[in-house]
């Protein structure tokens, strides 16, 4: 299972920087991604999910993150501001 093919990957405009999360991620733990090919399916399976969850959690902090600091500018109609923060 090679980390290169389209299923692992979103098909929106944060695609780039998931991938580069999970390239990220392998790089870190010692693989190249390119390599991926010459491993045993089952440990493929195995670092694919660890990297694909390292890069939905890098996701989910950068997206809170974009959020938080919208509210903090007031970018953010009332509807979608969380509601801790409405009066």
């Amino acid at each position: 299972m090679p980390p290169d093919r389209p299923e692992f990957f979103l098909e929106e405009p944060e695609a780039a920087l998931e991938r580069a999360f999970i390239d990220d991620y392998l790089k870190s733990h010692g693989h190249d991604p390119r390599a991926l090919r010459m491993l045993p399916e089952e440990q493929v399976r195995t670092i694919l999910r660890d990297a694909v969850q390292y890069a939905a959690a890098r996701l989910a902090e950068l997206e809170a993150r974009a959020h938080y600091v919208n509210e903090l500018h007031g970018a953010l109609p009332p509807s979608i501001k969380s509601p801790k923060h409405q009066h």
